[in-house]
Formats: structure tokens, C-alpha cells, sequence
């Protein structure tokens, strides 16, 4: 079952930044701009994880967290804060309300996708390795293999998150740019052609299952992981 996780950021931008880091490692992202809307969306979706931004219009993350954790219907959903704070003090504050870990912004990428798989091992020892299938490629999200007709495709990490990303975000395409803030995060400085040589890459390994042809260039916009229905 696709792990759930609610994600409470007033800021749009932020959001939808850790929205797809999130999505593109397989994770289900149930959103909200305010705490009042996270409380709703609680009633019919409960999630594995609860990610919330300190500073909030109408009502902090601080005092959301504190509410959600005295109700036992939700106290043992883990969270993570995120905060722009970056004193001790506000750290220790964060985590003695009852958050499990804390992120100061900006958010870093790898870092982020990192302490989240912590959180969930922690809260669910026993959790399944996770594993998403798009167009007849398997990728164990645990241990980072790719799987094409039961065959064991070595594929390296670059190219491993591109393909993660790709699969979860079928049929639109993506320029340069947003490739490498999606993939690579936001605040990594790299040049464009860095995403031209892992395509290349990429296909290339793709190459023996003739699985590379899921992979289009679309001239002078970008990339695109179709759906094998046009080929």
C-alpha cells in the first residue's frame, strides 16, 4: 500500500517543491495551505506521516502539532516541522511539542528524503520494502533496484531518481530546469546539459529492454516518460 503523507505549508512554492520530491519517491501527498484545512482533511485521510510548517497564517504548526498529539486518535502519526528558525532554542521548543524531527528551510533535497524514510522505518519497523511499476519497470524503492521482466537492471543513482520521477509523472513534459530542481533539488547550481548526459545514460541502460523508447525528447522543451500507447 502507497505510503500517505500530509504535507501542511502555507507557502505554494514550498509546497509543491516537496510535493514532488515526495511524489517521486513513490509517496502519496495529501496537501494543505492552513492548519484549519489539515484538520479536516484529517477526518478522511490518515496519514503515515504529517510534514507542517511552523510559521502559519490563523494558526501555528506549533499549536497544531500540540493539538493533534493530546488527541490519541492521531498522537502517533509521526511529524516532521519545517521552520525557518534556526536557533536551538526554537528546535528544542519544536520537538519538546511533540514533533519527531525538525528541518530548518531552505529544505535540503536528499537530506529531506532521507530523515522522512527514517521517520516512517521508525514508526513502522516492519513496513514492506515499497516498490512502484510503471509500463512493465519495477523499482524497489528500498534497496534502489530496477526490475524489467524479473531482470536485474544496475542503474545508478542519478539515473535511478530521473526514472523514479519520470515513472510518477507520466505523459507531461519537463524542461531542463525543472528536472533539475525536481530531481536534484532546488538550490543545487549544476548546468542543463548535467540532465542531457543522465538522459543519455539512462537510455543507454534502458536500452537492451528497449524500455528507452518510453523516453521522449520533445525538441526544444524538454523531456517526456510516455505511456508506450503512441510508440
Amino acid at each position: 500500500m502507497t505510503t500517505k503523507i500530509m504535507l501542511v505549508e502555507d507557502e505554494q512554492s514550498i509546497r509543491e517543491m516537496l510535493r514532488y520530491a515526495l511524489e517521486s519517491n513513490g509517496y502519496q501527498v495529501i496537501e494543505a495551505e492552513s492548519a484549519e484545512q489539515a484538520r479536516k482533511l484529517l477526518l478522511d485521510n490518515r496519514p503515515d506521516l504529517l510534514i507542517v510548517d511552523w510559521m502559519m497564517p490563523a494558526e501555528s504548526g506549533i499549536n497544531f502539532i500540540r493539538r493533534l498529539k493530546q488527541d490519541e486518535v492521531w498522537s502517533e502519526i509521526p511529524v516532521m516541522m519545517l521552520t525557518a528558525r534556526v536557533e536551538e532554542m526554537d528546535k528544542v521548543k519544536g520537538l519538546e511539542t511533540g514533533a519527531d524531527d525538525y528541518m530548518t528551510k531552505p529544505v535540503a533535497i536528499k537530506e529531506f528524503r532521507a530523515r522522512i524514510k527514517a521517520l516512517l522505518r521508525r514508526a513502522s519497523p516492519d513496513r514492506q520494502d515499497e516498490s512502484i511499476e510503471v509500463e512493465g519497470i519495477r523499482l524497489n524503492l528500498s534497496t534502489r533496484q530496477c526490475f524489467i521482466n524479473n531482470v536485474i537492471y544496475k542503474i545508478g543513482g542519478a539515473e535511478f531518481n530521473l526514472l523514479h520521477f519520470f515513472m510518477t509523472h507520466k505523459n507531461k513534459v519537463y524542461s531542463r530546469t525543472q528536472l533539475l530542481d525536481f530531481v536534484w533539488g532546488q538550490g543545487v547550481y549544476l548546468e542543463e546539459r548535467t540532465v542531457d548526459v543522465h538522459m543519455l545514460r539512462l537510455r543507454k541502460l534502458l536500452k537492451p529492454s528497449e524500455k528507452d523508447k518510453l523516453i521522449v525528447t520533445v525538441r526544444s522543451m524538454g523531456y517526456m516518460f510516455t505511456d508506450g500507447k503512441n510508440l
